[in-house]
């Protein structure tokens, strides 16, 4: 039955493609549902516009996926903000989003990528692990709270070259 199913239904490669201003609405509505403190729109439109900024979307039937999003400083990256909908968790979005950004910030000559990371955040840690990051800091208290103290954060690197 499940062969039956999988057949009707096959899993769908998420499309990818550069994220633009017009998407900022639904990035931003995808960022609230993923995070506690979601960015609006205007700031997604900000980033967006920026030419320091590298952003990639993931779609699936002309529905946002998920995204991905770098700022630029010489040589190198940090990874602003990833998300996938909940809906689409589980089947690889992220995966293809972080390879293919990656991709694209060495074919922009960027040598190391940098990200943070709430510990408590197992898929994403192990997603982070998986595609070669490694920790080089802790900074504590760095996420506000969502249900009581702060919550400190992993400071992951990852080398291009």
């Amino acid at each position: 039955m499940l062969k039956f199913l999988a057949r009707l239904f096959p899993p769908q490669t998420p499309e990818i493609s550069a994220a633009e201003p017009r998407d900022a609405a639904a990035i931003a509505k995808l960022h609230a549902a993923s995070f506690h403190r979601g960015w609006s729109e205007e700031e997604f439109a900000s980033l967006l516009l920026d030419h320091h900024v590298i952003a990639h979307r993931g779609t699936t039937g002309g529905k946002l996926a998920g995204f991905i999003l770098s700022r630029l400083a010489a040589d190198e990256a940090e990874i602003l903000s990833v998300a996938v909908a909940a809906s689409r968790r589980s089947r690889g979005v992220a995966r293809q989003l972080l390879a293919h950004h990656l991709g694209r910030l060495a074919g922009l000559g960027i040598k190391s990528v940098f990200l943070e990371v709430d510990p408590g955040n197992v898929p994403a840690c192990r997603l982070y692990k998986r595609a070669g990051f490694h920790q080089v800091g802790h900074r504590p208290g760095y996420y506000p709270p969502a249900e009581g103290g702060p919550t400190s954060a992993l400071v992951l690197r990852r080398d291009l070259t």
